[in-house]
Order: structure tokens, then sequence, then C-alpha cells
């Protein structure tokens, strides 16, 4: 009989973490699926050092946010309702309003829904870049182009 051999689990630490940098072309890419992958980058579980507990992740650059697709009816029916604080200070607005205001916010809201509800998923958020055109201001990073 041979000895039973015990293995260790690898468990990531804060400080041997290289984060990359991944470049996501929203253009014609159906939201949901565009924010699994975002989702997904941002907690480190593509890389086989992933660990529920520590930030994993890698920094993910998003373009041309305007462009985004969603399917069905919720170009119609999506409305994302912010509050101001006061009674009666519900505001309510529509996917069309919100990619002239802010087509950024339509992606993040996704992604974020995607975390898990903890402070490590709002840390993970920072590093997630979206811009609403196609130029971004992390060149110097070289960001690897992701397809989705």
């Amino acid at each position: 009989m041979a000895p039973f051999l015990h293995m260790k689990t690898f468990l990531a630490k804060k400080g041997t973490v290289q984060p990359n940098w991944h470049l996501i072309d929203a253009d014609g890419v159906v939201l949901g699926r565009l924010a699994v992958k975002a989702a997904n980058l941002l907690r480190g579980r593509h890389k086989a050092t992933y660990t529920a507990h520590v930030d994993t992740g890698d920094y993910v650059v998003v373009i041309n946010a305007a462009k985004v697709a969603l399917t069905g009816k919720k170009e119609e029916q999506n409305r994302y309702m912010s509050f101001s604080g006061y009674v009666g200070g519900e505001l309510y607005r529509k996917v069309p309003e919100m990619r002239t205001r802010r087509p950024e916010y339509i992606v993040q809201h996704a992604v974020k829904g995607m975390l898990p509800k903890n402070r490590l998923a709002s840390r993970m958020l920072t590093k997630l870049r979206v811009f609403a055109g196609p130029t971004h201001s992390h060149e110097a990073q070289n960001p690897v182009k992701i397809s989705v």
C-alpha cells in the first residue's frame, strides 16, 4: 500500500497577484454576455490562481459602450431608477435616455449586478473602465483585445 499523499490547496495572496489589462469592444455585443465576460475577468475566474476571498482579477477596459445591444423588448422596457433621498425623489429613465445621457452607466450597472455583493466587489469594480466611444485613455497599459 502506498502512503497517502497530502496535497495543499493553493490560496493566492494579495501581494503576489499580477493583474493584466483586457480590452472589450462593446459594438453590437449583447449586454448580458459582455457583462458576464467582464465580471469574470474582474474576479479572476479565468486564472488558475483564482481565490474567492482575494482580488485576483484583471483590469477591463470597455469601449463603444453606447453601441451595446439589448435583446427582445429590453430597449423599451428596462428602466434605471435613481433616488435623491427626498420624499418623492424617485426618478426612472429608460435605456434610450441613458444611452444619450450616460452610456457608460448601462455597462457598469450590468457588470456590478454580476459581481458578489461585498466589499471585495466594490474594489473589483474600480478596475472596470468604460468609455462611450472608440477611444480610451489606457493605451500605455497595452490592453489585450478580448472577443466576447
